[in-house]
């Protein structure tokens, strides 16, 4: 591990010394204000999960929020500086009783409502310091981070915030290498900045453009006292007659779980209170891949996949790292179909309304059916499938240009051997408002 870090920063080094083919972005930087940007994302959403489960309580939260992200430009020189601020406010729509799905933050337990009360209204946000030197920055502080081992969590009201540092280079043309080290970690439901009470999480990769047909990309993630984490990705796209096309995507992620991290699907040598706490008390061990097929072809877009998993449990990501984003792979809606030892397929079709004249609509609709799960403490062959989906039309010109609605629906199903074990029988509608306004 201590030798994959140290050449990860020595390639960062050195990349930064060495001349480049092409012109070096802090050389053209403009000055801090002149390169500054702005702007505040107003969000509506709604999501609303009905479990089918006897004495199972649904679920549903609604709220308005301000998302609002300020970034400097670099001062002049050979090292230029700047600062970053990202935060949101946020008020809830409705009592929202019943919001446990990540997406309002909860008083804690009372007698009178052990469930927790939803906050009013709350606010959060941070800061952060930022260096370039060539095409090489470095920034420190609240970040919200897109990185397939540690990624923010963007699918509810706010996004996830994680703070510490990343180095991000871009010396040689065509590839990105990045390092970093974040100590805390904020959930989007989360009032506290370390709510996630993340010890150390330190991450590194790179990502590599061959050509416009082929890119490979690689990372890798140690979060201390929770796991180890690699990933690997090929992604080619194959021109065909007529406008059409063919892309081929591998993707993968190898996980050795620490004997204190959390879990939800292990099987094998377990701690006998491992029912209560979710600890397996042993080291466990993950492999997942996937590989897609996409066919393109004027509006319509098709794509088949098939995923994964092998060793002693699944693919379990939410309490070790992050808050359940850093799942790169195609079988991923409202179920992740990571379950110990899960295999799953799926069918996903795309259509672009465009073509009939109305542009910035779109349909999604997949099925995902998963199969031979293993489940601790039972018998039996565990199943799940999936019917995703998903309209969203984006405003294309006017005063509301950018602005966007999107409107998903899930309907999840388990076999009884797995129902119990992960999300449970849900339907699930999710509708997302989105107006973004540029400040500056």
């Amino acid at each position: 591990m201590q030798k994959s870090q140290k050449l990860t920063l020595a390639v960062l080094i050195q990349a930064a010394l060495i001349s480049t083919a092409y012109a070096s972005e802090q050389s053209e930087s403009k000055g801090f204000i002149e390169d500054a940007k702005g702007s505040v994302l107003f969000r509506t959403g709604y999501i609303n999960r009905d479990k089918k489960a006897p004495g199972v309580k649904d679920q549903s939260s609604a709220a308005q929020s301000a998302i609002v992200k300020l970034e400097s430009g670099f001062t002049q020189g050979v090292v230029g500086f700047g600062v970053n601020a990202v935060g949101d406010a946020s008020f809830k729509l409705g009592e929202n009783k019943n919001a446990n799905n990540g997406m309002i933050p909860k008083h804690a337990p009372t007698a009178e409502n052990p469930n927790g009360d939803a906050y009013d209204h709350w606010a959060r946000g941070g800061a952060s310091v930022k260096a370039r030197v060539s095409n090489t920055t470095v920034e420190y502080g609240t970040q919200v981070l897109d990185i397939p081992v540690l990624a923010s969590n963007t699918g509810r009201m706010v996004p996830e915030y994680f703070t510490g540092v990343l180095a991000t280079s871009h010396e040689i043309e065509n590839l990105e290498v990045i390092a970093g080290k974040f100590t805390k970690n904020q959930y989007s439901d989360q009032i506290n900045s370390d709510g996630n009470e993340l010890d150390r999480a330190v991450v590194w990769g790179a990502k590599y453009k061959f050509n416009d047909q082929l890119n490979a990309s690689y990372y890798g993630l140690d979060s201390k006292n929770a796991l180890e984490r690699h990933y690997v990705n090929a992604n080619y796209k194959q021109t065909l007659a007529n406008d059409s096309s063919l892309t081929y995507d591998f993707s993968g992620y190898h996980t050795k779980f620490d004997k204190n991290a959390s879990t939800y699907s292990a099987t094998g040598e377990t701690a006998v209170d491992y029912a209560d706490t979710g600890i397996a008390g042993v080291e466990k061990t993950n492999n997942i891949w996937a590989i897609s097929g996409t066919y393109n072809t004027g509006a319509h877009n098709v794509m088949l996949a098939y995923q994964q998993n092998t060793g002693n449990v699944g693919y379990d990501y939410g309490g070790n790292a992050d808050g359940n984003q850093s799942i790169y792979l195609p079988n991923s809606y409202l179920s992740d179909f990571v379950g110990n030892h899960e295999k799953s397929a799926q069918v996903q079709y795309t259509y672009d309304f465009g073509a009939m004249n109305v542009p910035g609509l779109t349909w999604t609709t997949a099925y995902v059916y998963g199969w031979d799960i293993n489940v601790a403490g039972k018998t039996g062959e565990g199943k799940e499938n999936e019917f995703f989906n998903q309209v969203k039309y984006t405003v294309q010109s006017g005063f509301a240009k950018d602005a966007s609605l999107r409107v998903r629906n899930s309907i999840y199903r388990a076999n009884d051997v797995y129902d119990n074990a992960y999300i449970g029988d849900t339907n699930e509608w999710r509708l997302f408002l989105d107006i973004p306004v540029k400040l500056f």
